[in-house]
C-alpha cells in the first residue's frame, strides 16, 4: 500500500521541532486493549469511533483505552496471573508503571466497552456485567468517582491480568499538540460477556473483521490513526483471537515514534521495520 503524502504543514511543523524553533509536548502515559473474538473469516476487533469534538484523535476508529490514572499506580490492587516484575520486562518499563498501565488497560476496557478482566479467583472471570448495579461502578470509574482498586475490593473480585498479551508501543510524533506513550494490549473476549456501547466519548461502536477494518480504512470509509491500522493488519494475519493471544506471549514492547521522512518527491511517516512487509503486500 501507498502511504499517502504528509500535508506540507505536517513537515514544517516537524522541522521546527527538528531545529528546537518549538518544544515537543510532555507525553502522557496511556494503555489500549484490542478487544478480540472469533469471526466466521478470522479474528474481529472492537472499535469505537471518537466523538468529532475530541481534541484527540476526533473522529478516528480506536480501541478501547485511555491515559493512565494517578489512582492506577496503587499497590493494594488486587492481581492475578504475571508478576508486576515480569509485567515491567515485558512492557519495557519500571515496575510501579507496569502495574498502573496494566490496571488502566482493564479500567479502560470496562469503562468503553463493558468487558471486565476480573473474576472472583485467579482462574474465574465475571460472566455478566450488564445489570444496573455493574453500570453504577462502571459510570463511577469513569467519573474517577471510585477507584479500580476500590471497586475489585467491594466486587471481591481480582485483576485477570493473564488475560491481557503485549502487542506493542507507541509515542505520538513530536509535532502534535497532545502526545500519548502508548502500550498496545490484546485480550479475548472473555466467557459470557457481551461488549455494549457505553463510552460517553465514541458516537458509535463495531465488531469489525480486523481485514475488513483494514479495506474500510484504505477505501477511505473508516479513519484510524497508523498505530491503530497497522495493528489490525497484523492481527487480520491471524487466524484466530486465540493465535493472537498466543503471539502476544513471546512479545517485549520497544516504544516506536513515528517520523516524517521522504519518499521520492513526498514525505511520509515513517513505520516499524516489521510492519513494511505487510504495507507492501496491500
Amino acid at each position: 500500500m501507498k502511504r499517502p503524502p504528509l500535508p506540507q504543514a505536517f513537515v514544517d511543523q516537524a522541522r521546527a521541532y527538528e531545529t528546537g524553533e518549538a518544544t515537543p509536548a510532555e507525553p502522557r502515559n496511556a494503555a489500549t486493549v484490542v478487544l478480540l473474538r472469533d469471526g466466521a473469516s478470522g479474528p474481529e476487533v472492537y472499535l469505537l469511533r471518537r466523538q468529532t469534538t475530541m481534541a484527540f484523535a476526533a473522529g478516528m476508529c480506536v480501541f478501547p483505552g485511555g491515559g493512565v490514572d494517578p489512582r492506577d499506580f496503587s499497590e493494594d490492587v488486587a492481581w492475578a496471573g504475571p508478576s508486576v516484575a515480569d509485567w515491567a520486562v515485558t512492557l519495557g518499563c519500571e515496575p510501579e508503571l507496569a502495574r498502573a498501565l496494566v490496571c488502566a488497560a482493564v479500567r479502560e476496557t470496562f469503562e468503553e466497552s463493558g468487558v471486565l478482566l476480573a473474576g472472583p479467583s485467579a482462574d474465574t472471570v465475571v460472566e455478566d456485567t450488564t445489570g444496573d448495579d455493574w453500570e453504577a461502578d462502571r459510570v463511577a470509574l469513569e467519573t474517577r468517582s471510585l477507584s479500580m482498586t476500590d471497586f475489585l475490593v467491594r466486587r471481591g473480585l481480582v485483576l485477570r491480568t493473564d488475560l491481557l498479551g503485549a502487542w506493542s508501543g507507541w509515542l505520538t510524533p513530536v509535532f502534535e499538540p497532545k502526545r500519548y506513550r502508548t502500550w498496545f494490549f490484546v485480550a479475548v473476549l472473555p466467557g459470557a460477556q457481551t461488549t455494549r456501547d457505553v463510552s460517553s466519548e465514541s458516537s458509535s461502536v463495531t465488531w469489525r473483521r480486523a481485514l475488513d477494518a483494514v479495506a474500510d480504512v484504505e477505501s477511505g470509509e473508516m479513519l484510524m490513526l497508523p498505530p491503530t491500522y497497522l495493528t489490525c493488519l497484523e492481527i487480520g494475519q491471524l487466524g484466530s483471537s486465540a493465535a493472537a493471544l498466543a503471539a502476544s506471549r513471546s512479545r517485549t514492547v520497544d516504544m516506536f515514534t513515528p517520523e516524517v521522512i521522504s519518499s521520492g518527491a513526498d514525505f511520509i511517516l515513517s513505520t516499524p521495520p516489521a510492519y513494511e512487509a505487510l504495507l507492501e503486500s496491500r
